[in-house]
């Protein structure tokens, strides 16, 4: 991931530029004038690009008791402005919008009258005091015709399993026109206590969040590291939940890390989880509805899925409740929204943003010191079993679903983005797993790695690339249409989108625990068009 020097110089320079510029201020209210980096803690960021329309956040901090979570403070009216250039000589467009105690001094805008295909820099003001500055990109129009797009891939960061230098990786590359979060932007533990009772650095608050303020000040925690601010402010970002931005293995009527006898209403707990996560993340509020789709041009069709909101409980491993037909990972509505656009699209690449794993799985034998701990980090009893229950293997009535409809529609081109299970993987979507490659690939299933969450060797504490080839080569052995997967690394994906091909290059981090950690290129996978299968990427 190493860029000329000569970019990098350019890009610091650039921010420098822009952290200096100067910028007309609200008249002073009664709140103390406070430095910049005192009223803007948190960050800049922006999300879900439209053609003429992209959402721009942050959070002010107007009194030394405005703190997150606390419901103190007062209204605020801050300043927004959007310019074509880094200086901002060229503002093209600017507003203010007011934000209290009500929504923990959150900011949301959608700036509006822009230009399609346009990148755009943004800042915000308060009382004299001026946010560093966010670059964003407008997306296409519809029916433009685009010939490359670069997505920065990313998922599962674990603040107490070490530093988000995977996140620094991508901002420093300059390059991407979308960050894609397939979920797990934060966890809800308390210190030390997930997975294996370590805290590189601990959370705050120091217990398990429960209740809003308990969710508000994890947030603003994570908003705290500088690698995920400086992302964030690189480019914008398409986002959606998995399950530890409220508790582990949500349904839609509780969590598997949720006790109501000693934790309170389940109903209470997400409401109030959701309503941080709407305040803290840079998506707009479209009520309790997190899918939606974006389009980029005639190349790209971009769904992002909520598969936690609407499913129903997870059954236990081995049982034939998995193909019950009235069981849903997505819910009804939704599954019928994503296989109608799907069917529909006329956009040359319909990615899917899928928080769980879709690709049927089954686990081979294994010895059970690595059994276990694999089927421990993938959510699943001790005793083993043939399908991951968690992910769409538990609901397979949906995946058929998807995938007859893919195959009756002769829709191609179908490539699944995925997160989860803290591991790397490239994978042929097939109509019948068992048969394959009889049976034809209906899509393809790309997964990026952690960024920082507890993988196989770190579950185990055994050096990399150890125990975990044993089950690597297990899996591939008997899942014939898996044909990579790697259990011990953490790092980020960088995917490239031409109408000739989907490829995904993986980056691995040196060492999650350090800030500082270099990330080397480990592989490269390619769909090419019309295919539905993976290939590799020789590099050489």
């Amino acid at each position: 991931m190493n860029l000329p020097l000569d970019r990098r110089t350019l890009l610091r320079a650039t921010g420098a530029a822009v952290g200096t510029a100067t910028l007309t201020a609200l008249p002073a209210t009664a709140t103390a004038t406070r430095t910049a980096h005192e009223v803007f803690q948190h960050g800049v960021a922006s999300g879900d690009p439209l053609p003429t329309t992209v959402l721009l956040w942050t959070r002010v901090t107007p009194t030394p008791e405005s703190l997150p979570g606390s419901g103190a403070g007062p209204d605020v009216n801050v300043r927004w402005e959007v310019a074509t250039d880094a200086a901002f000589a060229q503002v093209v467009t600017s507003g203010t919008v007011a934000t209290g105690p009500g929504r923990d001094h959150t900011v949301k805008v959608d700036a509006t009258g822009l230009s399609p295909a346009s990148t755009y820099h943004y800042r915000f003001s308060l009382n004299g005091a001026v946010s560093d500055a966010g670059t964003t990109r407008t997306a296409p129009t519809a029916n433009a015709d685009v010939s490359h797009l670069r997505f920065g891939v990313v998922s599962c960061a674990n603040w107490q399993a070490g530093h988000f230098a995977a996140y620094r990786h991508l901002a420093e590359r300059g390059d991407l026109d979308l960050v894609v979060h397939l979920g797990d932007y934060l966890y809800e533990y308390g210190p030390g206590e997930f997975p294996v009772g370590y805290a590189v650095r601990p959370h705050v608050p120091p217990r398990e969040a429960l209740t809003l303020a308990d969710y508000r000040q994890r947030h603003a925690q994570y908003k705290t590291d500088p690698h995920l601010r400086r992302l964030h402010a690189a480019a914008p970002w398409v986002i959606t939940w998995d399950d530890h931005e409220v508790a582990n293995d949500t349904w839609s009527g509780g969590a598997g890390n949720h006790d109501p006898k000693t934790e309170g209403d389940w109903a209470t707990r997400r409401a109030a989880a959701r309503r941080a996560y709407f305040e803290w993340m840079p998506v707009r509020n479209t009520g309790d509805r997190l899918y939606r789709r974006l389009r980029f041009g005639n190349l790209v069709d971009l769904a992002m899925l909520d598969l936690r909101s609407h499913r129903s409980k997870q059954v236990k491993v081995l049982s034939g409740e998995v193909d019950d037909p009235n069981r849903s990972v997505a819910g009804a509505e939704q599954l019928t929204w994503l296989v109608d656009g799907l069917v529909s699209s006329t956009a040359r690449w319909k990615l899917v943003g899928n928080p769980v794993m879709i690709t049927p799985t089954l686990i081979p034998p294994l010895p059970s010191t690595i059994l276990g701990p694999l089927l421990s980090l993938l959510g699943l009893p001790s005793e083993g079993g043939t399908v991951f229950t968690d992910q769409w293997d538990g609901y397979t009535a949906d995946r058929r679903k998807v995938l007859k409809a893919l195959a009756q529609n002769k829709v191609t081109n179908t490539v699944f983005l995925t997160g989860d299970v803290h591991s790397s993987w490239a994978c042929d979507v097939p109509a019948d797993a068992g048969l394959y490659p009889v049976s034809p690939s209906l899509a393809t299933e790309l997964v990026c790695p952690s960024v920082t969450s507890d993988n196989i060797d770190d579950v185990l504490h055994v050096p990399p690339r150890t125990a975990a080839v044993v089950a690597e080569k297990a899996l591939c052995g008997l899942n014939r249409h898996i044909k990579w997967v790697e259990y011990d690394s953490h790092g980020a994906a960088v995917l490239d989108v031409t109408p000739s091909a989907v490829r995904m290059d993986w980056y691995f981090l040196a060492d999650r625990t350090d800030p500082d950690s270099a990330a080397h290129h480990a592989k490269s996978f390619r769909v090419r068009n019309g295919t539905q299968r993976v290939e590799e990427v020789s590099t050489a």
